[in-house]
């Protein structure tokens, strides 16, 4: 799968959080990091890019993000060295580190650990006001169905969760600001998102057309919820010009991970940048309103990276020492 890396340079003298350089224990700190995001036109790009570019800032490390096909990938990349850093979703997660993973059967991603919580990635359908879609019952047999880059989050779980509630579709992959421009041309029928809201491309796609975006009723959520690893999820009516009201649909959490062996002074300054300054983080994207300290607990899947374990104790936010990893 082809990558394309954006890389932002920062230096020493633009420090404006992190304690001087001299005052860090930076042993084995690497000369530059990259962190595995998703397509652009989705929250992982926006997301990693502002983050990738704030660490560097602030921390001294030249550092950027890069484009992958999302938390399968990611998982597998940050495994094995390829990248430092990378976002992912706790399905994708377990899958890979039970050796589930479609992009590599067999092979046990235990090399990723846990370093902070990100948001929740609601599950939702859009479609153009002018095909009279609005509800997922609404949905023509043999709809094509964009799901976004091969392997992502949604790509790996909407299919299954369509199939489950009865839907009948073709399947069509692609980066989402490119399923945003084929759904509003009408070559494909509808689009089912998987990303931290408000998605890029959705909001894009709305100030050019009418759109609906469509939600699950009590029926559909609670068959999904008892067959997959999500929760119920609320959008609230203010993310979207489109919405009238809140929807309903269904989410699962994301973390930011790092490969194992990287430094834990690094990962305990990255840690420490991130969770003490969540004002920062919203300023890259409203979806970091959940990046905090909290939502730690969410995490049931990855070890967690001796640095980013120890700044969550020193804080106050209990990890057990069989959850860290050795």
């Amino acid at each position: 799968m082809k990558t394309q890396a954006v890389m932002a340079a920062a230096f020493a003298s633009t420090l404006v959080i992190a304690n001087p350089a001299a005052a860090q224990d930076r042993s084995g700190w690497p000369e530059s990091f990259t962190v595995g995001t998703a397509s652009q036109g989705g929250t992982y790009f926006a997301y990693g890019s502002g983050w990738a570019n704030y660490v560097a800032e602030n921390l001294g490390v030249s550092g950027g993000a890069e484009i992958t096909g999302g938390p399968m990938q990611n998982m597998a990349l940050v495994h094995t060295g390829d990248l430092q850093f990378g976002l992912t979703t706790m399905g994708p997660a377990r899958e890979s580190k039970d050796g589930e993973s479609p992009l590599a059967p067999g092979m046990k991603m235990d090399n990723v650990c846990a370093m902070f919580p990100m948001y929740e990635t609601p599950f939702s359908v859009t479609a153009l006001a002018s095909s009279g879609i609005k509800s997922i019952a609404d949905i023509p047999d043999d709809a094509t169905i964009g799901f976004g880059p091969a392997g992502s989050t949604s790509d790996t779980y909407f299919p299954r969760m369509m199939e489950a509630l009865g839907v009948n579709f073709e399947r069509r992959n692609g980066s989402w600001s490119d399923l945003g421009g084929q759904l509003q041309d009408g070559l494909i029928d509808v689009v089912a998102f998987a990303a931290g809201i408000p998605i890029p491309a959705v909001s894009q796609l709305e100030v050019q057309t009418e759109v609906n975006i469509i939600g699950m009723n009590d029926a559909e959520a609670g068959k999904i919820t008892d067959s997959f690893p999500v929760s119920e999820f609320i959008i609230p009516a203010t993310t979207y010009q489109s919405l009238e009201e809140p929807s309903r649909v269904v989410s699962m959490w994301n973390f930011a991970m790092a490969n194992c062996d990287m430094p834990e002074s690094f990962v305990y300054e990255i840690t420490k940048l991130t969770m003490e300054h969540n004002d920062k983080m919203v300023s890259i994207h409203k979806a970091a309103r959940n990046s905090v300290p909290e939502n730690y607990s969410k995490n049931n899947v990855l070890p967690w990276h001796p640095g980013a374990a120890r700044w969550f104790n020193e804080n106050g936010y209990e990890i057990d020492e069989s959850m860290i990893k050795q």
